[in-house]
C-alpha cells in the first residue's frame, strides 16, 4: 500500500460519511443550528512559549487498540488534559481506523466549555459540511491534511473554518506539503491578524505507508517551516525529553496522543512535557516577535 493510496482510501471513506450526514441533515439545516450557538472558543497560546495539543483516541493504526470505548469517557479525560495545561483537546472522529465518533468530540467540547479550553476535530476532513459538523458539535479547530486534497479543496475547507471563527492546524509531511501551505496561508495572514492563533503549522512524522515513525523528521523539517505561523510537532513524542528536544528545535506546540492514552498518568505525562519543553526554552534565544505578526503570542494560559 502506498501512501497515496492510505489517503485515497481514507478520503473516501470521509465522503461517503460526509454524504450520508448531508442527507440526514441539510446543510442549511446545519447552518441554523450553528447560528443559534456562542462563539467558538479560541486557542489561546501561553506566554511560556510552548504549549500542548493531547489527543484522545482509542486506536492507532500503527498499534492498534489504545482504550475501549467502554472504559473511555471523552468528558473526564478532556478535562484531564485541561487541568494538565493543555491549550487544545485534539478529538479523533473517524470510525474505521480510530474508533473515532463525533460524539466523542461533542462530549469534550461540552466538557470542555467552562475552562476556555477548545476541542479540535481529527479526521480526514474532505467536505466543509464536516467543518460545520464540527463547529455545531462545539469545536473550536480542525485538522486538515495538505497532501489528501487538490488545492481548491482544501482552500474551501480552510476557509469555511475561518469563516466560522475555528483556528486550523495544517498537517504537513514535508517540503512539498510545506510549500504548498505558505502559499495557501500567505493570503490569509492579514484577514486572521494577532489577535490569537488561528492558524498552525503541522508536521507529522510518521510515515504513511509503514505507518511507523520516522527518526529525525521533525528535527530535520524545523527550520524549513516559516517563522511567521506556530509550528507544531505532530507524532512520536513520548517522553519529557521529546518535548524538550523539539523545542529547542523551535516547536511551539506538540501534538500527543497514543503516550497518552496507553501512559497510567496522563496527567502527570502531559505537565511534565509541558514542564520540560519551556524549561529547554530557557537555553536558546526566542526567535524575535513583534505585535504586527501574526505569530506573536498573546498573553494567555500557562
Amino acid at each position: 500500500m502506498s501512501a497515496g493510496d492510505f489517503l485515497a482510501g481514507m478520503a473516501a471513506s470521509s465522503r461517503v460519511r460526509a454524504d450520508a450526514a448531508r442527507a440526514a441533515l441539510p446543510e442549511a439545516e446545519l447552518r441554523a443550528r450553528i447560528g443559534d450557538l456562542p462563539a467558538a472558543p479560541r486557542l489561546q497560546l501561553s506566554a511560556a512559549g510552548f504549549d500542548l495539543i493531547a489527543e484522545m483516541k482509542l486506536r492507532s493504526p500503527a498499534v492498534g487498540a489504545l482504550r475501549s470505548a467502554s472504559e473511555e469517557d471523552p468528558a473526564a479525560r478532556a478535562c484531564l488534559y485541561a487541568d494538565a495545561g493543555a491549550a487544545a483537546v485534539s478529538v479523533l472522529t473517524e470510525p474505521s481506523r480510530f474508533d473515532g465518533a463525533l460524539a466523542h468530540l461533542e462530549r469534550a467540547a461540552s466538557a470542555l466549555a467552562t475552562s476556555g479550553v477548545p476541542a479540535m476535530r481529527k479526521d480526514f476532513l474532505v467536505d466543509p459540511y464536516q467543518v460545520l459538523e464540527a463547529r455545531a458539535a462545539g469545536a473550536g479547530g480542525v485538522l486538515l491534511i495538505l497532501r489528501m486534497l487538490p488545492r481548491t479543496a482544501l482552500e474551501r475547507l480552510l476557509d469555511t473554518a475561518l469563516e466560522q471563527g475555528l483556528f486550523v492546524l495544517l498537517e504537513a509531511f514535508d517540503d512539498a506539503d510545506v510549500e504548498a501551505a505558505v502559499s495557501m496561508l500567505e493570503p490569509r495572514r492579514a484577514a486572521v491578524g494577532p489577535a490569537g492563533a488561528r492558524l498552525l503549522l503541522g508536521i507529522n512524522c510518521r510515515d504513511l505507508v509503514s505507518l511507523q515513525v520516522v527518526p529525525g523528521r521533525l528535527e530535520a523539517m524545523a527550520d524549513r517551516l516559516p517563522t511567521w505561523i506556530p509550528r507544531v510537532a505532530e507524532s512520536g513524542l513520548a517522553t519529557p525529553a521529546d518535548a524538550a528536544r523539539l523545542a529547542a528545535c523551535g516547536y511551539d506546540l506538540a501534538l500527543v496522543g497514543s503516550a497518552l492514552m496507553t501512559g497510567g498518568a496522563p496527567r502527570d505525562l502531559a505537565g511534565a512535557m509541558l514542564a520540560a519543553a519551556r524549561d529547554a526554552l530557557g537555553h536558546r534565544p526566542r526567535r524575535a516577535r513583534t505585535s504586527a505578526d501574526p505569530d506573536a503570542r498573546p498573553a494567555g494560559r500557562g
